[in-house]
């Protein structure tokens, strides 16, 4: 009899029984890091909103790494174009 076959079930059984565990969290899960990044990019981008920040000076050279991010998050948020003069993303 061959070992081969034994790892692959294994690997099979703990992927199904992972599945069958996280399937139903998955959008609980989904909705709570959405929510922790939005609250991330708003205090990266609070300064720029007019919001005090305490930590402004250390968030400030996030602010390049998130632009990318930034058009989705303002649309998200509701708002029909960008709140910031610098950042032109629609």
């Amino acid at each position: 009899m061959s070992d081969a076959p034994m790892p692959s079930r294994w690997a099979r059984l703990s992927a199904g029984l992972a599945e069958f565990y996280a399937a139903p969290y998955r959008r609980t899960l989904a909705r709570a890091q959405r929510d922790e990044d939005d609250l991330f990019m708003l205090m990266v981008f609070s300064e720029s909103l007019g919001v005090p920040n305490p930590v402004g000076y250390y968030t400030l050279e996030l602010m390049p790494a998130m632009y990318d991010r930034f058009h989705a998050w303002h649309r998200r948020m509701g708002l029909e174009r960008s709140p910031l003069d610098h950042v032109s993303c629609c």
